[in-house]
């Protein structure tokens, strides 16, 4: 994967599956993630998990 140092992305349905994956993936790859997803504890996890790892993420609860 292309390094994503300095972009930003939005990720809907972060919270498990697919788009967990997703959001852990570009984290490591370098790439500012925005997670939204309906259960914030586990948008809690997920960044937690990101930021331990040296990544940047944040978490908005939405029900898209």
């Amino acid at each position: 994967m292309q390094n994503l140092k300095e972009k930003v992305v939005a990720i809907t349905g972060a919270s498990s599956g697919i788009g967990k994956a997703i959001a852990t993936k570009l984290a490591a790859a370098g790439a500012k993630v925005v997670l939204a997803a309906r259960r914030e504890e586990r948008l809690v996890e997920i960044v937690s998990t990101i930021t331990e790892k040296n990544g940047e993420a944040i978490y908005v609860v939405a029900d898209v």
